[in-house]
């Protein structure tokens, strides 16, 4: 029986167990993996791996990194290995139409979120940010435009309250992998059919920058603990007191009630239980923190070595 040729494409860690999987799957080929080059990390800025590059070199699977996929170097080095698919996870490349054309079958692409809805670079925070009750992946055949090819499969998962980005990220990996094998196996059963996609349905959701992450207190609670959960790990939610930068990880609404007639971002008390700052409706009651210390704190621990008095207000 012939295997399916398989070229992967992928780069951060969010690729690497559809990688993993699909190199464990009986009569699957996993030709070559693509991924970024070495790019300089931390402070020493020295060059890094990605995540895929370090999962192939245990897997034993060659490797290509190019600056760029499209050049014609790249379109014979792929055209040359004759895949059935292309099985493309966060790359971080746009594939030109003639390395599209290039799979016997198609090239897939495994998006985090239920598309048409939020396109680009940050579907999963988009999903936390905006409080959704449901995400999940999606594998598609590629086009030109970014995510916007046809529908093969999608599998949702619910979003609790207190989702944070991390876990979301970490859980919908998961599926994708899961997800692309079923795509695979039902395409060579010819039980699926791709669906065009509801163009007008479409939104797009761009890269996080790190003031992304900077806390707006004129918005209500619920809407800036979704907030802090969104920018865990990355960027971070922020905010500053009397000229101090703090990083928040962990908040909720607070069940307690309080005097709120005063300005948004205003601290109205600090306990064992939190700092609790007023919001334009509700208040936020903040569990874990972090200061110059560089340490995250629970808020007990924070405010031992951190004197905040009730009535400061957060920028």
């Amino acid at each position: 029986m012939k295997n399916t040729r398989i070229v992967f494409m992928g780069t951060p860690e969010f690729s690497v167990p559809a990688l993993k999987t699909l190199a464990k799957e009986p009569g699957f080929d996993i030709l070559l993996a693509v991924t970024q080059p070495d790019r300089p990390k931390g402070r020493g800025k020295k060059l890094s791996p990605s995540a895929v590059k370090q999962a192939a070199q245990d897997l034993g699977i060659d490797l290509y990194q190019p600056e760029k996929i499209n050049t014609p170097e790249g379109v014979e080095l792929l055209s040359d290995l004759k895949p059935d698919y292309f099985v493309v996870v966060a790359f971080g490349q746009i594939l030109s139409r003639e390395v599209l054309d290039i799979p016997k079958t198609y090239p897939i692409n495994i998006h985090a979120s239920l598309l048409p809805k939020y396109r680009g670079a940050a579907p999963i925070q988009a999903a936390v940010l905006n409080m959704d009750e449901q995400a999940g992946v999606t594998t598609m055949v590629m086009a030109e435009k970014m995510d916007a090819g046809d529908i093969l499969l999608m599998e949702t998962t619910p979003v609790a309250p207190e989702e944070t980005a991390s876990t979301l990220h970490d859980r919908l990996s998961l599926m994708g992998a899961d997800l692309i094998i079923k795509t695979i196996h039902s395409i060579e059963q010819k039980k699926i059919t791709p669906v065009p996609q509801d163009h007008s349905k479409a939104t797009y959701v761009s890269m996080l920058k790190k003031s992304d992450g900077r806390i707006n207190w004129n918005n209500s609670a619920k809407a800036i603990c979704a907030h802090i959960n969104a920018m865990t790990p990355w960027p971070g939610a922020f905010t500053a007191v009397d000229g101090k930068r703090l990083k928040i990880f962990k908040a909720i609404v607070s069940s307690d009630p309080m005097q709120t007639s005063v300005l948004p971002g205003t601290i109205v008390n600090c306990s064992d239980k939190g700092v609790f700052v007023a919001a334009k409706e509700g208040i936020v009651q903040i569990l874990e923190l972090m200061g110059n210390s560089g340490k995250r704190l629970d808020a007990a621990a924070f405010l031992r070595g951190n004197k905040i008095k009730p009535q400061a207000y957060f920028e």
